[in-house]
């Protein structure tokens, strides 16, 4: 049936604001990561940022090697996001990748396809998170193996806080990391942190933790920071945007 009806312009013109929204944050993520983007969007709800997100091949299990792997991948992931326009914050979602790359090669990489940017990794966020508390020595908890938690806690003790003991659940695929239930996060955590430590960190973007935050420093009396908690907080800062999380922890006071 063909329609008799034409369009036409319309008399109003279509001026333009300078961005859709005002703040914008670059997250490449891995393939199989199931938590960080959900706690980005819970805990940036009702901010004027928009979340554009990438995601990279990863090869589980998660070992020093595949973790490697990741990394000259990102240059390709971070050009992909809005292509041909700036982001505010760019961020790299993968704690122990960023270890065994290391901060300054995540930037490195990502930076190549988005100059300028602030690069935003989970060490990173955390280190300045412990810095923002006063933290000195730290407790970690972490899914991983032992060789890739101890890695974690050698490169933390030698750029942040002294890590003064390390537990891990022994995973390797994060798919099962994501899949650690909530009890068993906050009770690892209390069992994990040592009387001596400030703070407790844990680790993996995978791990449901930034929702157990409350509860765990209730329980600790102290600081308790994760991944995804600090790189919102990080990315917040840098933002300009106000640090206000309900349940968000102590982090989000400071």
């Amino acid at each position: 049936m063909e329609l008799s009806i034409k369009s036409s312009v319309s008399t109003v013109a279509s001026h333009l604001d300078a961005r859709p929204v005002s703040k914008r944050i670059g997250l490449v993520a891995l393939a199989t990561d199931h938590t960080t983007e959900v706690d980005f969007a819970r805990m940036l709800q009702g901010q004027d940022v928009g979340v554009y997100v990438n995601r990279i091949t990863f090869d589980n299990p998660t070992t020093h090697d595949s973790l490697m792997r990741t990394g000259p991948r990102l240059a390709a992931a971070a050009a992909d996001i809005l292509p041909g326009e700036a982001l505010d914050v760019l961020v790299y979602g993968c704690t122990a990748a960023s270890v065994v790359l290391g901060n300054d090669k995540v930037a490195e990489h990502m930076n190549k396809a988005k100059p300028g940017a602030p690069c935003v990794t989970p060490s990173s966020a955390a280190f300045d998170a412990f810095d923002a508390l006063g933290v000195r020595k730290v407790s970690v908890l972490t899914p991983y193996t032992q060789d890739v938690t101890d890695s974690l806690a050698a490169y933390f003790s030698q750029r942040s806080a002294t890590v003064v003991n390390a537990a891990c659940f022994g995973l390797t695929d994060d798919r099962e990391m994501a899949r650690i239930s909530k009890e068993s996060i906050v009770e690892g955590g209390v069992a994990a942190c040592a009387d001596d430590a400030d703070a407790l960190f844990i680790s993996c973007t995978a791990v449901r933790a930034a929702g157990c935050v409350e509860e765990l420093e209730q329980r600790l009396s102290k600081p308790v920071v994760t991944s995804n908690q600090a790189m919102v907080w990080r990315c917040m800062k840098h933002l300009g945007t106000p640090t206000d999380v309900p349940h968000g922890g102590l982090l989000f006071k400071t």
